[in-house]
């Protein structure tokens, strides 16, 4: 069984930032792609930046610039910096990954932490 966990969401102005962090723990052999999804009322669930275990970064057009994805290997930690936060990016954030354990590869998703971004 591989669970991931997340942290670090809230509440924060305009302009202000927050950092998401997303562990992954259970039976790992290794971690592929780890990323960010969101999912805004109303809405469907969109990727925001996802990140290979080479480091290589995929990034949604509307938070380049702004958002920034990083991985630590040895933790099986994912993270997302959020600068200069507008409303449009209140949703809830939920962290992916690709996962190969015991049983084979599995894609593992978290359960979500809530980000509102007021004006």
């Amino acid at each position: 069984q591989v669970q991931l966990v997340e942290s670090g969401g809230g509440l924060v102005q305009a302009g202000g930032s927050l950092r998401l962090s997303c562990a992954a723990s259970g039976s790992i052999f290794s971690i592929n792609a780890m990323g960010w999804y969101r999912q805004a009322p109303g809405k469907q669930r969109e990727l925001v930046a996802a990140i290979t275990s080479g480091g290589s970064t995929n990034y949604a057009d509307s938070v380049k610039g702004r958002f920034t994805i990083s991985r630590d290997n040895a933790k099986n930690t994912v993270y997302l910096q959020m600068n200069s936060l507008k409303p449009e990016d209140t949703a809830v954030y939920y962290c992916n990954a690709v996962v190969k354990s015991g049983t084979g590869y599995l894609e593992v998703w978290g359960q979500g932490t809530l980000v509102t971004v007021s004006s």
